[in-house]
């Protein structure tokens, strides 16, 4: 078996030096939900952009993708199918103008729709799709005034304690909504039938606290000039577009440029306006191409990719100095950020973090510094200039800890949770970001086997004791970004492991425990985006390359020697990594965006985190 590991890494780190691009970068598609394949029909259409190629691409990817039952899925084991994928899809081919209406596949669709009770059960995001070509009622969606923006920071409950996620969604949606937008065109179809009249909204008892708040702080504004209705209209135009990145796109995501191309339009911008066609181009930036054709990524992952393979290949072997990794950290430390985002009003470290996306240069995240500081850590041990931009990044990332003790994603201490009862979907997770498990026992990780911290170090000790806090009564931990109690147990393991807490910790025995239990048959490991969903572990019917090799990492950083559980697992693992290239396993999402709505299939994944766990057992075991 140690010659197969052997000859496995080689290979891996042989195909990955090949795929590397010559800024030192590397490129692997961020495929997740049909919603920005349909989104970006939808735009083309409504622009009236000329790029017949393009949508003909576009629609020939959504049939490919449909089910037989004439659904569209967020993941293969899905019962049935999503309605709002499926409702995206549905528009965007009618939309495209080179579908019939009476085509049966689309026919098909059209009774699922029906069947799971039209629109109104739709996600929020596709409701207001929807809205903006008059398909949908906009007095069923945002029951917030667009005044709600200009609550004074200091007020108990404003814009800005929202996650910087959902302000910007937030910002073009209440703008929209403020003008009851609706584009008009007479090649839009009208599906308006499929809404179906809904039941009385009914808002919960925690939503009516919510509206109280926001009221009270509306009150307070009483006093402020009239014309403060059309002041938040200003302040969110601005919002938006000071917060347009160099390729045009809005805070380098799909959806939030999206939603802002709209909202300008119905500020009364032209459809050929510089900002909006700069925006369709940036978006276009982001295609990738898959084996059933052409894709839009949500947010392209090149920063994140460069820097776990970058990583990764040095794990295996790669030296510092090698001209693939000098070429790799080149590219990162340009990439590094320099300029204070959304984030700095809650921190006050100076900018040094990295972002997700190329073009990202405001809004960095926790992960993705880990991530590039971990890649640069031996060539910061060797050059000056890179040392200054470790240090940098560490004291971005030690600035970014929660008053919990833990970490967050993108900004500290956004942990309001009335907010999550906000009338959207998605609103609890999306609304807020608070620390997580995951995220926490990464940063953990990093800190304590590249920036020798220990677990009494007072910060490295305020994240141990609350992730031990957030352990759940089977051993596991929920992760956030990721599918799902197995890459939250692997992330606190790795996390608390490389601080210093020792293999008897009970905490390290009961996640051994449950990890051992949960294994396959046939030695791997494999989890369901339901588990998300449904906020515990649901299993796999088969297992995957990157959840075997978080279990395996996790019991190999525990044990002193090969058990059979990691020996079987590592064989399993191998298995994978050598076997059918096209096999549900190594397509299956195991990223996640936003639960129950957005689950994301790294391609890069199969690669990296089975290279790390390899070489993690051929260093630890011979």
């Amino acid at each position: 078996m140690r010659k197969k590991i052997e000859n496995t890494i080689h290979k891996m780190v042989s195909d990955l030096q090949h795929k590397q691009n010559t800024d030192g970068s590397w490129f692997f598609c961020f495929e997740n939900s049909v919603m920005t394949d349909a989104y970006m029909i939808i735009l083309l259409r409504s622009l009236e952009m000329d790029d017949e190629e393009l949508v003909g691409r576009l629609v020939k990817r959504l049939w490919k993708v449909q089910t037989r039952e004439g659904t569209w899925k967020l993941f293969e084991d899905e019962k049935e199918g999503n309605l709002s994928p499926t409702i995206d899809a549905y528009f965007a081919l009618l939309f495209s103008g080179l579908v019939e209406k009476e085509d049966k596949r689309l026919e098909k669709a059209k009774r699922f729709i029906e069947k799971k009770g039209g629109f109104h059960e739709a996600h929020s995001i596709t409701k207001c799709m929807l809205a903006i070509h008059g398909q949908y009622d906009w007095r069923h969606l945002l029951p917030i005034p667009i005044e709600f923006l200009m609550i004074p920071k200091q007020f108990p409950l404003n814009f800005w304690d929202f996650s910087s996620y959902a302000r910007a969604h937030l910002a073009p949606m209440l703008l929209l909504k403020d003008q009851r937008f609706s584009l008009k065109s007479n090649s839009i179809p009208q599906i308006q039938h499929l809404s179906r009249a809904p039941h009385e909204v009914r808002y919960s008892e925690r939503e009516l606290k919510l509206f109280s708040k926001i009221n009270e702080g509306l009150q307070s504004l009483i006093s402020i000039p009239s014309h403060l209705h059309q002041q938040a209209r200003q302040f969110a135009q601005q919002y938006m577009l000071q917060r347009i990145e160099s390729d045009g796109t809005y805070l380098s995501y799909f959806s939030t440029t999206f939603y802002m191309i709209y909202a300008l339009l119905a500020l009364g911008y032209k459809k050929n306006d510089p900002t909006i066609v700069k925006a369709m181009n940036g978006l276009k930036e982001m295609a990738c191409e898959t084996k059933k054709g052409t894709h839009f990524q949500n947010s392209p992952s090149t920063v994140w990719d460069t820097a776990l393979i970058s990583y990764t290949i040095q794990e295996a072997g790669v030296d510092a100095r090698d001209h693939s990794i000098e070429k790799a950290v080149e590219y990162l430390l340009k990439k590094q950020h320099f300029r204070y985002g959304d984030w700095a009003m809650e921190s006050v470290v100076k900018p040094g973090g990295w972002g997700f996306s190329e073009s990202n240069s405001i809004h960095p995240d926790v992960d993705d510094t880990t991530a590039a500081l971990r890649a640069i850590t031996y060539s910061a041990a060797e050059n000056p200039l890179v040392r200054q931009s470790w240090d940098r990044g560490l004291e971005w990332t030690l600035g970014m800890q929660n008053r919990d003790g833990g970490w967050p994603a993108f900004e500290k201490n956004k942990t309001k949770g009335i907010l999550t009862s906000f009338p959207m979907d998605g609103a609890e997770a999306a609304a807020i970001d608070p620390s997580t498990p995951d995220l926490t026992g990464r940063t953990l990780e990093f800190l304590g086997s590249r920036a020798g911290m220990t677990k009494d170090h007072p910060q490295v000790k305020r994240g141990v004791q609350w992730l031990k806090l957030l352990q759940r009564d089977d051993g596991s931990w929920y992760g956030r970004w990721g599918v799902c109690y197995i890459y939250g147990t692997w992330a606190a393991i790795t996390g608390m492991k490389a601080t210093g807490v020792p293999s008897s910790d009970k905490h390290i025995l009961r996640a051994k425990a449950w990890l051992e239990s949960i294994q396959h048959k046939d030695g791997g490991w494999g989890e369901s985006c339901y588990s998300d969903q449904e906020k515990k572990y649901v299993p796999l019917s088969f297992s995957t390359p990157s959840q075997t090799a978080w279990a395996l990492e996790s019991l190999i950083c525990i044990e002193d020697k090969p058990t059979p559980a990691i020996d079987l697992g590592i064989m399993a693992l191998l298995e994978l990594m050598n076997g059918e290239e096209d096999d549900s396993s190594k397509t299956y999402p195991t990223g996640v965006g936003l639960p129950g709505n957005f689950y994301i299939h790294y391609h890069s994944y199969r690669w990296i985190w089975p290279l790390i766990t390899l070489s993690l057992y051929k260093e630890k075991y011979g």
